[in-house]
């Protein structure tokens, strides 16, 4: 039995009455679980028959549980208890929340801010281990962590290749130059499980149960919901969720994800990667938006609005919590089974909505657009003008007689359809930079409309799909800023500087050419930017 909680109320119940008995009577869900491609659209077949391997992935995964507790022994053992993830997507993002929601240090670089890999590098390297997590080992961020980790645990007299774990896709490019580096040990990942869908395969097992997680009852929490989670039952919470994300007439494509307590830390996070990277594409998709506690969008009635809560436990929830005509659902349940749950509801999604929810077509866009600038001599794009701290520079048209950074924030707003929404995206430290994310609900509440917030480049392995592929409804802001320093890749003739600012170049050409606004910011001085940026902020709104 499943001790998983749902409650839907308003279009989310409607939308579940309207499906979910069909999706029962088509045997959705135990084909799902018998790894039947057939389930989605003819297009999508040749990609869902060898990404099902999610499914058996709370049994099949026990088998590396005593490699990975024997090995985190072993590392304890030599005085090294600091674990460093380099890893992308789903890569990093399942584990993060793995361990936070375990209150187990787990330190996560998956930045190309040189004053962010910096920073982890400085810090107790002495203790440290490095998980290198990609299916291919070829994810440019990736391999440039490794890069510089392997050259700093050498140059602090440190065996390197005792210090480095590895996942990945067996036979992989990155499986075969690891074991013949002699790295300390290499673990082979399920290669039939997409990246965004391996929270219980090796990607989020090997670096959570390394930095100290029960491993064995997070799998457990999975197991118990698997069996629920694969019946033909018009109880069955994956095809309720599923029918209430993608079947509501019209479809409520903004998911607001707002914790109420779940206990599962940065669980919105996520899931943000998994639904937005899985139907964003053809022009449709959900576009799942991460919010704060009574933020603007939790108090709107927005008719594309669908209210996502995350609580401790729905059977507390009392009638004053509910609102019943509100479009809403509200979750509770343990991380492994609450994990299983929504990847099962984003395939019930993809199924509902025609589309592929396991190939990311528009994620390259990005990638090509970053080498090619690496590779050749990008021509510096002169700004517009500068205000205060921050050059202003925009997408063609934005700025049309716009001569401040206020006129410049209210045409990018302006430029939003009915049925928009903003994206931030800021190529900065996320860890010491922080207090940028206090912008995104004063933003919210001046353009009346969803804001999402991106830390760059991580979001190109996330909603960077939805983006380019999703629903063309988008306005974008570009924050990137003057570092203080800069850092070397060994062996490549580029720094994490000029790859971040590539990364950041690239996407917002990527973005422009599909004809969307964007505002591109570059702090000279971060902090005053920062200060004057927060301010103007405020003061729309306030207005």
């Amino acid at each position: 039995m499943s001790s998983l909680g749902f409650i839907a109320t308003g279009a989310a119940q409607a939308a579940i009455e309207a499906h979910v008995p069909s999706l029962v009577a088509e045997k959705v869900a135990s084909r799902i679980a018998a790894k039947d491609a057939t389930v989605w659209v003819e297009s999508a077949r040749a990609e869902a028959s060898v990404r099902l391997g999610w499914v058996d992935a709370p049994e099949n995964s026990r088998a590396l549980v005593p490699g990975i507790l024997a090995l985190r022994d072993e590392l304890r053992a030599e005085g090294v208890n600091r674990i460093v993830l380099a890893g992308m997507g789903g890569s990093s993002l399942a584990p993060e929340v793995i361990c936070a929601t375990n209150d187990v240090e787990l330190v996560v670089c998956d930045s190309t801010d040189p004053e962010m890999v910096a920073g982890i590098l400085a810090d107790r390297l002495a203790t440290t281990a490095l998980v290198v997590a990609s299916k291919s080992g070829s994810t440019v961020e990736t391999d440039s962590q490794r890069r510089v980790f392997e050259q700093a645990f050498n140059d602090a007299g440190l065996d390197a290749a005792s210090r480095i774990i590895v996942v990945t896709d067996p036979g992989s490019p990155m499986d075969e130059a690891s074991r013949k580096a002699g790295y300390r040990a290499v673990f082979n990942a399920d290669p039939s499980v997409g990246g965004r869908y391996s929270a219980l395969t090796a990607f989020g097992l090997v670096p959570a149960g390394l930095a100290g997680v029960d491993i064995e009852a997070f799998l457990d929490e999975a197991a118990a919901a698997a069996e629920f989670l694969a019946e033909d039952d018009e109880d069955n919470i994956a095809l309720a969720l599923g029918a209430a994300m993608a079947g509501t007439s019209p479809l409520r494509d903004k998911l607001i994800f707002a914790d109420e307590g779940s206990g599962l830390a940065g669980f919105a996070d996520w899931a943000e990667q998994l639904i937005s990277e899985s139907t964003g594409k053809e022009q449709t998709g959900m576009l799942p938006v991460v919010v704060e506690d009574r933020a603007p969008e939790t108090i709107s009635a927005a008719a594309d609005f669908l209210q996502i809560r995350l609580v401790a436990d729905t059977g507390l929830l009392t009638d004053e919590d509910i609102d019943a005509e509100a479009a809403s659902v509200a979750l509770s349940g343990a991380l492994g089974a609450q994990m299983l749950l929504w990847e099962y509801a984003t395939a019930v999604a993809g199924h509902l909505l025609g589309i592929d929810p396991f190939d990311q077509p528009d994620v390259e866009a990005a990638k090509v657009a970053a080498r090619s600038l690496l590779e050749g001599t990008p021509e510096s794009v002169p700004a517009a003008f500068t205000d205060g701290a921050i050059e202003v520079r925009a997408s063609a048209g934005l700025l049309d007689g716009v001569d401040s950074l206020a006129g410049a924030l209210a045409a990018l707003v302006a430029a939003m359809p009915s049925n928009g929404y903003l994206g931030i995206h800021a190529y900065l430290d996320r860890r010491s930079d922080i207090e940028l994310e206090n912008i995104r609900p004063l933003l919210a509440a001046a353009a009346n409309r969803p804001v999402t917030f991106g830390w760059g480049p991580r979001f190109l392995h996330s909603t960077g799909q939805f983006h380019k592929g999703g629903p063309r409804v988008g306005a974008y802001l570009q924050l990137t800023a003057e570092s203080s320093m800069d850092l070397s890749i060994p062996e490549r003739a580029f720094t994490f500087g000029e790859l971040i600012a590539a990364q950041a170049s690239g996407d917002a050409q990527v973005l422009a050419d599909l004809g969307r606004p964007v505002l591109r910011l570059h702090l000279t001085d971060k902090e005053a930017g920062i200060r004057q940026l927060d301010k103007l902020a405020r003061e729309m709104a306030q207005a």
